[in-house]
């Protein structure tokens, strides 16, 4: 599965610039390539971001993560998020990928699949994802969750502390 620069130049904007709060990535089955679907504004927060992820379709994901930590400083982590499950009961379940960068930026890979997107679309996802992550330099650890409790709010701020 080809990725489009657009995806890249992208990701690189929000990481080097803070120039969108969260990026929605899907596959394009008839260019068979990734590509940019949204970009959510800096003043977006995080249920702007969860509300763009549709309900019955997968998706990759990334999400800028602003926070204060115990210390009292300003921090910013990049979430990569790639959601894909091929069984669950609600469109939230998912198995989730928490990718670490450095002290300072954590990714948070995550691609949506829920129960009602195509089996096919889902398998599309889930073999197309290392793939899509190679093109997004600086990804080193990888933890997976399975329930949507795991994906929610507290979760992102626990993994950005």
């Amino acid at each position: 599965m080809a990725v489009n620069d657009d995806c890249k130049l992208k990701f690189l904007e929000l990481k080097a610039k803070r120039t969108y709060r969260f990026i929605v990535f899907k596959i394009d089955e008839k260019l068979k390539q990734v590509i940019v679907e949204k970009v959510g504004d800096p003043t977006l927060g995080y249920d702007d971001f969860a509300a763009s992820l549709p309900t019955n379709e997968c998706r990759y994901a990334i999400f800028d993560f602003d926070f204060v930590t115990e210390e009292n400083c300003q921090k910013s982590k990049i979430f990569f998020i790639a959601w894909y499950s091929l069984s669950f009961c609600s469109p939230l379940h998912s198995n989730l990928h928490i990718l670490l960068v450095d002290t300072r930026h954590c990714w948070f890979l995550c691609c949506r699949s829920p129960d009602t997107s195509r089996v096919r679309s889902k398998m599309l996802y889930a073999s197309s994802k290392d793939r899509f992550k190679r093109e997004l330099d600086g990804i080193q650890v990888e933890l997976q969750a399975t329930d949507p409790t795991e994906m929610g709010l507290d979760v992102i701020r626990g993994r950005a502390n």
